[in-house]
């Protein structure tokens, strides 16, 4: 099979072809083609991996380009990862919000809407020339904010589409280590959007163990989203939030937080150095990268755990892997036929009540050879629903203003943001952003 990677450049590239080093079943992807618009960063992971194979006898090969359709011709899985604009627009999404005494998040709040806003009509692009190129691929979404990006490009491809996450599988990994059971055992009742879901229930033989462990203040205490929601506030939801909830239950503290630098600008710093490194010196690629992946994995939410006094991140969950897995193991679903249940962006027709069938959830779902079929949800409680029927309705707003090129548009999806606080803000918002990031302005104009 033919794996085409886009954000090959991307700096988790490595964890990817990491994880199809270690998959020896068949059939499997023998070829793997690295699209990226910066040659540099190309040449630099191509070092890496090049280090990374060297113990293999039967590698996947690696071929890069600079060229799209090059990359998508013949593709059987598309892989997408990229970043429009770079780290350094990503640096001005989480500025421009914190300059207005707003959230500034990657994906969550405005900065969020405006990575979704320069995103998409390059993703939509994306999604055209693998209808043209590779009429039969499935394309893996992780370009952030992955909902709304897996939502847009369904208009194209249809179901051949799908979204991933790695932070819902690491809050029921860590959640069934804490009650000393085996996580591929247990089956997670969790729901939500992208960046915006609770854990509500843990099946393990037929019982829901979830509220033994939110009774249990020992157990809880080793769950990383407990610490930092602390373990009152979890009870009282009678659920584990995905940790990016934080940015809403706690938002005044998230500001706070992230006034002496924001993590775009950290990881800008972390990975400038990185490349400029492997460019001097590109024998020692393999161990830059996986330096500066140790210094990029713990410092994740840092800020954030600091002021919610979280401590560190536990070592093992460090070295559990992330979103390679789901990716390597939605890939072997899809071709060898292994079935599995996975939590997955996928259309959520009546899966989760309440939400309109064309909006892109983020639920379980049983995948096999078939195909992917989202799993039917209990229904949510008004203080989870309301904010997802919120955040949802922002979400298709900023889809079309990206699609139609509506500043309107635009400016309306800020405003009703629950983490936007005035209509005036709002359009000091989008000026911000048109000003500082030209991808953006561009859509707009």
């Amino acid at each position: 099979m033919r794996l085409a990677i886009l954000g090959g450049g991307g700096f988790r590239v490595p964890l990817v072809y990491g994880a199809l080093l270690r998959d020896t079943a068949k059939p499997r992807v023998e070829e793997v083609v690295l699209y990226d618009v910066s040659p540099d960063r190309l040449a630099a992971i191509g070092h890496v991996l090049a280090q990374l194979a060297a113990p293999y006898e039967d590698a996947p090969s690696v071929r890069v380009t600079t060229d799209l359709d090059e990359a998508l011709r013949g593709a059987d899985f598309v892989f997408s990862a990229i970043r429009v604009g770079g780290l350094a627009g990503r640096t001005a999404d989480e500025r421009v919000a914190l300059d207005l005494g707003l959230l500034g998040q990657e994906t969550t709040g405005p900065g969020g809407l405006a990575y979704g806003m320069r995103t998409i009509p390059v993703a939509m692009r994306v999604a055209e020339r693998v209808a043209a190129l590779a009429p039969r691929a499935r394309v893996i979404n992780f370009t952030n904010p992955a909902g709304m990006v897996t939502e847009a490009m369904r208009g194209v491809l249809g179901d051949r589409v799908v979204g991933i996450c790695d932070s819902p599988i690491g809050l029921i990994r860590r959640a069934a280590t804490a009650l000393g059971l085996p996580a591929d055992r247990v089956s997670p009742d969790y729901v939500g959007l992208n960046h915006l879901g609770w854990l509500r229930g843990l099946t393990y033989q037929g019982e829901d163990v979830l509220p033994g462990l939110l009774d249990a203040p020992e157990a809880l205490r080793t769950v990383e989203e407990a610490r930092l929601f602390g373990a009152e506030w979890v009870r009282t939801l009678g659920a584990l939030p995905n940790e990016y909830l934080y940015y809403y239950y706690f938002t005044r503290e998230s500001v706070a937080a992230m006034t002496g630098g924001t993590r775009g600008e950290q990881l800008l710093t972390q990975q400038d150095r990185f490349y400029a490194d492997v460019a001097a010196r590109p024998g020692d690629a393999l161990a830059e990268w996986r330096r500066t992946r140790r210094e990029r994995d713990e410092s994740y939410m840092a800020d954030t755990r600091e002021i919610a006094d979280a401590g560190e991140r536990d070592a093992a969950d460090l070295e559990a892997g992330g979103y390679e897995g789901i990716a390597l193991g939605l890939m072997a679903a899809l071709a060898r036929g292994e079935p599995s249940t996975m939590i997955l962006n996928v259309r959520n027709g009546s899966a989760v009540p309440g939400l309109p069938a064309d909006a892109v959830v983020e639920i379980p779902c049983a995948v096999s050879g078939a195909g992917i079929m989202p799993l039917a949800t209990r229904p949510l409680p008004g203080r989870f629903l309301g904010l997802l029927q919120q955040v949802k309705a922002v979400e298709q707003t900023a889809i079309e203003a990206a699609l139609t090129g509506s500043s309107r548009l635009a400016v309306e999806a800020f405003a009703l943001h629950p983490l936007v606080d005035s209509v005036g803000v709002a359009r000091l918002l989008l000026d911000g952003y048109r000003a500082r990031i030209p991808s953006l302005d561009a859509v707009f104009t």
